[in-house]
């Protein structure tokens, strides 16, 4: 089981550490925002670096403090340090670190002790990665629900788009900016990092009726909404799943 760190925590989190300098932050206490201990006494100064915690391994060591779990992975011989949101996990245990931060000489005033590199992660996931990004990906790809077709089709947004000219004439829309109006019928919450809608607006037949969109908003299958983003053709997530259009990082206003 997976224990996701909500988007706008994460992204608090992120940001806090990466103002830190050469501050201690207590992160793990549950106060980010609160440094309240000098740098460590070497003096070295603590970075904040990009960082790509390295995947799977087993589980050496692992301790709570505060609301945050951390992990020791042996990594094929590597030992590396990771921090994220509570989980319960054991010695032995293999787990799964996604994209993160980097923290060197990272002082934790709970456990009193300093790590010379902790990824901070927005989840620690147990089990192998693909089983996890396969499970993640089967949701976003389930069966479109369906809801009680419109009286008339929505009316097409001023200086607009409609679903089918989009679906239908990708190759045309491709990298570019595009708007529509539509109505959600299917809405699946924080797979993959993301938000993903299926949006209809009486256009098109079957294969040019559906269009997939990614986002940060949140609806609700019913709503009315209007979409901007760019078009992305020939997307493909892996696990044999692929898109032959799909808008990415979309604007959303609810009508």
């Amino acid at each position: 089981m997976r224990t996701r760190l909500p988007l706008p925590l994460l992204t608090v989190l992120i940001a806090t550490l990466a103002g830190l300098g050469g501050c201690s932050s207590p992160a793990d206490e549950g106060t980010p925002t609160q440094p309240s201990a000098p740098a460590p006494a070497s003096g070295a100064a603590r970075a904040v670096t990009p960082g790509v915690p390295p995947g799977t391994g087993k589980v050496l060591e692992t301790m709570d403090a505060g609301s945050y779990t951390y992990v020791r992975v042996d990594l094929g011989g590597k030992d590396v340090w990771a921090a994220g949101p509570q989980v319960t996990v054991k010695p032995g245990a293999t787990v799964t670190l996604p994209s993160g931060m980097a923290m060197t000489n990272y002082r934790s005033a709970t456990l009193d002790r300093t790590f010379p590199v902790v990824y901070f992660v927005g989840a620690i996931e147990t089990g192998e990665p693909a089983a996890n990004a396969d499970a993640a990906i089967a949701a976003a790809h389930a069966s479109v629900a369906t809801v009680a077709p419109a009286a008339a089709p929505i009316a097409r947004l001023e200086g607009g788009s409609t679903v089918e000219e989009i679906v239908s004439k990708s190759a045309d829309f491709a990298g570019k900016d595009v708007a529509v109006r539509a109505r959600v019928v299917k809405f699946n919450v924080g797979i993959l990092g993301t938000n993903w809608i299926h949006l209809q607006d009486g256009t098109g037949a079957a294969g040019t009726n559906d269009l997939t969109v990614t986002t940060d908003a949140t609806v609700a299958v019913g709503d009315i909404i209007v979409v901007r983003g760019k078009v992305t053709t020939d997307k493909d997530f892996g696990s044999g799943y692929r898109y032959a259009v799909i808008v990415e990082k979309a604007a959303v206003e609810k009508q």
